[in-house]
């Protein structure tokens, strides 16, 4: 899915927090546990006076490795990526293709971490940071993980269009254990940046990635949803699946479009090609013509080979 993107292919537009942010963020939450740490062990030291040396020894590298390295995982895993610094930083730990992170994600970031933070004073940790485009350290880049801000502007994010209500809910019992992060990554690149792309680039890049997605669900598109449609409610089911694994709801997804308007995919105009099916509850919609003569705006995209 290389060719589908360009970059580094940040579909979803976060913005990668840079380093100083990160550091004070590690700073506020290094601060925290050591001040944890030393209460702790002054109430262990003072009620385990009558051990030996030994097992004081034992004691006091179990309350290190409780307190400064289960800790942080502990606290990143059930916050979803948000430690009391990247709170007060407005920061989250996130996964690659923009999901919630889980355990393994924190104790893969939390390991690595001893190393590059605590036992080399963070110079390993900065030194990566610096080098990445990205701003991850080494434990980002072994989790697959990436921090970002929060904190941005409103209006600035991208905004990935909602299928049509008739398809919300269809793809419930979809298996999606199979699709790979950088394909999720693709389609919602492709679905952010649809509207700039030239009609038939765009229907191309939907049926190419609509073809892999169903390649690796081994359930084919339905008969007659456009590709782009059919992307569309997938990537809103997997929403509404990690929504239910990060906050515990039980309930159904919302359906899309409730509240505003869900938009109108475009087909390019070529024959024995459809455009959205007619629906009861969907009245047609007529589009007027694109003009011939202009360019078609920058879409950020590779066209396929």
């Amino acid at each position: 899915m290389s060719e589908l993107v360009t970059g580094e292919a940040v579909a979803l537009e976060l913005r990668p927090a840079k380093l100083p942010s990160r550091g004070l963020a590690v700073l506020i939450d290094l601060v925290v546990a050591w001040a944890v740490y030393l209460g702790v062990t002054v109430a262990i030291v003072a009620s385990t006076s009558s051990l030996d040396d030994a097992a004081a020894a034992a004691v006091a590298v179990a309350t290190f490795v409780l307190i400064l390295v289960g800790g942080p995982i502990a606290v990143e895993t059930l916050s979803h990526g948000r430690s009391l610094g990247k709170m007060a930083c407005g920061l989250r730990v996130v996964r690659d293709d923009g999901g919630p992170i889980r355990f393994r994600h924190a104790l893969v970031r939390g390991a690595v971490g001893v190393v590059e933070i605590l036992l080399t004073f963070g110079v390993v940790a900065c030194i990566a940071s610096l080098v990445s485009a990205r701003g991850r350290r080494l434990g980002d880049v072994f989790a697959g993980t990436l921090v970002v801000r929060e904190r941005v502007p409103a209006g600035q994010t991208p905004f990935i269009p909602p299928p049509p209500p008739w398809l919300s809910g269809r793809f419930s019992e979809l298996d999606l254990s199979g699709v790979p992060d950088g394909l999720w990554l693709a389609i919602r690149q492709y679905l952010t940046r649809m509207g700039q792309l030239d009609p038939q680039v765009g229907w191309t890049m939907a049926e190419r990635l609509a073809g892999d997605l169903a390649e690796r669900t081994g359930a084919p598109a339905p008969q007659g949803v456009p590709p782009a449609a059919y992307l569309a409610a997938v990537v809103q089911e997997r929403q509404a699946r990690d929504a239910r694994r990060a906050f515990g709801g039980g309930g159904a997804a919302p359906a899309a479009g409730a509240g505003y308007e869900a938009p109108v995919y475009e087909a390019p105009a070529v024959p024995a090609r459809p455009v959205f099916p007619e629906h009861p509850a969907e009245p047609s919609v007529v589009r007027e013509p694109r003009d011939a003569g202009a360019a078609p705006p920058g879409t950020g995209f590779v066209p396929p080979a």
